[in-house]
């Protein structure tokens, strides 16, 4: 099946489309400020569908204290347009999102999610909270949706990456 879409790199140009599309699904997702955005451009993927921007995602790196391959890379502002949903264009922003971060090594790809059988069609699996406990020290601490995280409904999903051998980082 070819795609009627494509997924590429993020460009300041898109920046308002992005900030637009995460706005309006703030109940599913963190908030980020235009400013946020411009930061983070060079971690952003959209897809573009029909002529405008279908789409986005982006990731962070949570460092971790002793090993630096610990290292927790979040999937993050995962989107797709309610008119481009089903055509395969949220697994080619996550697929983009992994292909990128993979060079770096990590063992581990996360997401916290309202959509766990999405996230789970791609290979994750449900983990308690508990076991990325940076992420939530450094992102969740300062959500303002609920007091705590282990009190917010997202799911943990975690999935495990594997090095050309086919063996576990």
């Amino acid at each position: 099946m070819s795609a009627d879409f494509l997924i590429r790199a993020a460009r300041l140009a898109d920046v308002e489309k992005i900030f637009a599309m995460i706005h309006l699904n703030r109940d599913q997702l963190i908030s980020r400020s235009v400013g946020n955005i411009v930061e983070n451009i060079d971690r952003f993927f959209v897809a573009e569908a029909g002529g405008e921007i279908a789409g986005c995602a982006t990731y962070q790196v949570h460092p971790e204290l002793g090993d630096a391959r610990s290292a927790t890379v979040e999937v993050q502002s995962l989107v797709v347009k309610s008119a481009f949903r089903r055509r395969g264009i949220g697994r080619a922003l996550v697929d983009a999102v992994i292909g990128r971060v993979s060079g770096f090594g990590p063992r581990d790809v996360v997401a916290l999610t309202f959509a766990p059988e999405f996230f789970s069609s791609l290979g994750f699996v449900q983990i308690p909270k508990t076991k990325i406990m940076h992420k939530l020290y450094t992102g969740c601490i300062n959500c303002a949706k609920h007091t705590n995280p282990f009190v917010c409904p997202e799911i943990a999903m975690m999935r495990s990456l594997a090095d050309d051998t086919g063996e576990k980082r």
